[in-house]
């Protein structure tokens, strides 16, 4: 097994050299350059038109931009710009500036049904074109798409970590067949409730059972516990996500019935109160969108993905009953515990005590190894527990 790499080769940066809002772009061309700058899936080809015929570009990368004609992206680089424009044929964009919304997947659902909205468009496209193995052409817009939503992911949590630090985010992992309605479903959701109202960022895969559970939970934060059980007995209706359709359309209902308390504008941290954080992955393209996150971060890679997911969760992770892919995560979340690789953890939280004791025996393997942390003794932070509320109170002290 390899030593970890040094922390200043994995830890976000800011660049500041990168312009990503047409605000930034016209700061910038006030001083007549863009000499050595990176200017990123911006539309250059809507009013107003920004005049680059005057502007130092040499050097400037132009990535996923869209230019008002062909001879106006020739032009920069015959100045000595390079660019990169968005790839034809492909229904996403090659340099995305900003998160996606539950209302960005779901577009479409409302014309075409399931099989029209936005994230089932993305994926078909993406299984036609080799899935996990695309070609040359697909691979690199793919590429491009999850390094924008890179960029994306670290502006968006940047102000929260800012202010609440890398221990108010807290990781929910567990089985995505969890059913609405189950006993597991309706614990997953009050973990998410409380801990949003701890003032804690709640973090998911972005899937569907305890995952979807979860952010309901964060999304329904400012309402009564009441609401939280009548939101899950009316997605009960439509339990399995096998069922696309009718499972999209009573999310849509839930959010529409419960949608959240209108923030005020410029409050750049109310999605984080409002559902949390989802990263989920068109690998999983086949499972309906979770549609109560406040912010999505879908990705092509599914490595990247769920490396993304463990090295925010630095408050602790709460594990719920799941199988392969669940287990997979506790060990690649030990890893980076083991080493420190992100730095200090939180608390392991595993939920259902019998499950991670008897059926999937994981304890007994975990806690000598993290017993023998080059950090020292780290067993201590596995908990076993089948009290949410003691979850959280562990999660929050």
């Amino acid at each position: 097994m390899p030593t970890p790499p040094p922390a200043d080769v994995i830890e976000p940066h800011l660049h500041a050299g990168e312009i990503q809002t047409p605000d930034e772009l016209r700061q910038q061309l006030a001083t007549g350059r863009l000499t050595g700058l990176t200017v990123q899936g911006l539309r250059l080809d809507l009013a107003p038109v920004p005049d680059l015929t005057g502007i130092d570009v040499a050097g400037t990368l132009f990535v996923g931009c869209r230019f008002a004609s062909r001879e106006v992206g020739a032009d920069l680089v015959r100045r000595g710009a390079n660019v990169v424009p968005p790839f034809s044929g492909l229904p996403y964009p090659t340099q995305p500036t900003h998160l996606y919304t539950p209302d960005d997947l779901a577009a479409g659902f409302a014309e075409g049904g399931f099989a029209g909205m936005y994230d089932t468009r993305v994926y078909d496209h993406y299984r036609a074109h080799g899935g996990a193995l695309p070609d040359v052409k697909e691979a690199l817009g793919q590429r491009l798409h999850d390094h924008g939503v890179d960029n994306a992911l670290a502006d968006a949590t940047r102000a929260w970590l800012a202010g609440h630090g890398p221990q108010s985010v807290v990781g929910i992992m567990g089985g995505h067949a969890v059913r609405r309605g189950s006993p597991a479903y309706r614990m997953a959701a009050v973990l998410g409730w409380e801990l949003a109202r701890a003032d804690r960022l709640v973090v998911t895969g972005g899937g569907p059972g305890v995952m979807e559970a979860a952010n309901l939970g964060a999304y329904l934060a400012d309402r009564p516990a009441t609401d939280v059980t009548a939101a899950i007995d009316l997605l009960a209706t439509a339990p399995d996500f096998a069922d696309h359709h009718r499972y999209t359309a009573t999310a849509l209902t839930v959010r529409q019935r419960y949608a959240g308390v209108p923030r005020q504008r410029g409050d750049e941290l109310g999605w984080a109160r409002s559902g949390g954080l989802a990263i989920p992955t068109w690998l999983y393209g086949h499972e309906p969108a979770n549609l109560f996150a406040g912010r999505i971060a879908k990705y092509f890679s599914n490595a990247i993905r769920e490396d993304t997911i463990l090295r925010l969760a630095r408050g602790g992770i709460v594990f719920a009953p799941g199988r392969a892919g669940t287990v997979q995560e506790v060990f690649q979340a030990a890893t980076k515990t083991y080493y420190g690789t992100d730095g200090a953890s939180g608390a392991y939280i595993f939920l259902d005590r019998a499950y991670w004791t008897q059926e999937l025996p994981v304890e007994s393997l975990l806690r000598p190894l993290l017993a023998a942390s080059p950090f020292g003794d780290l067993s201590a932070s596995i908990h076993l527990t089948d009290d949410v509320h003691e979850a959280v109170r562990l999660l929050t002290a």
